[in-house]
């Protein structure tokens, strides 16, 4: 019998969707485990959700590292240990280099609030709503060398016409935190 799959959650902050899909594998609506958080802000409140679920976290301080060489080959190293099959970046703020991909190439995705490959970017929802799009959404992609701009895996679009970023927010993160998990189970078991 195969070993479970084993996932790496990236993350910088709440951990909204780091809790929906370790919530996820425990109900087994994902064939797998978090195995670790990695989290570049030890002060961020995902720190405490791992905890609460018993999941093994590298917390750091990026500007501690020399360079980013160094700081991704230890993340790297800590993958390796760690036996990762899937990274799933979920609200990690920051850009991932040639260090880590040479590694875990094809084996990153990540999740973003827009329909790429509209508003890119970390501030997609409010240029998004700045433009005046009537048509929101989120994409799960391919973590590349580009940013945001990997082969996407899926999409799902959230019509609004409001003007109340916080409800719009609202409204992308209830999609995130289905559709995400549901991503992530059907990549596992290979379709």
């Amino acid at each position: 019998m195969s070993h479970k799959k084993r996932i790496a959650v990236f993350a910088s902050g709440t951990g909204s969707n780091f809790e929906a899909i370790a919530t996820a594998c425990e109900e087994g609506k994902i064939p797998a485990d978090v195995a670790v958080l990695v989290c570049d802000k030890p002060e961020a409140l995902v720190v405490e959700r791992a905890a609460r679920h018993g999941i093994k976290t590298l917390a750091f301080v990026p500007k501690l590292f020399p360079s980013k060489v160094d700081m991704e080959t230890v993340i790297a190293d800590f993958l390796d240990e760690n036996e990762i099959d899937l990274v799933c970046l979920a609200g990690y703020m920051r850009i991932i280099s040639n260090t880590l991909l040479s590694r875990y190439g094809g084996r990153i995705i990540n999740i973003h609030p827009s329909l790429l490959p509209a508003f890119q970017g970390a501030r997609a929802v409010e240029q998004a709503m700045e433009y005046g799009v009537k048509v929101y959404g989120v994409t799960i992609h391919y973590v590349d060398e580009t940013v945001d701009g990997g082969r996407i895996i899926a999409q799902r679009a959230i019509p609004y016409e409001g003007e109340n970023l916080e409800e719009l927010f609202g409204l992308i993160h209830a999609v995130e935190h289905e559709l995400y998990p549901e991503t992530i189970a059907r990549l596992l078991i290979g379709r």
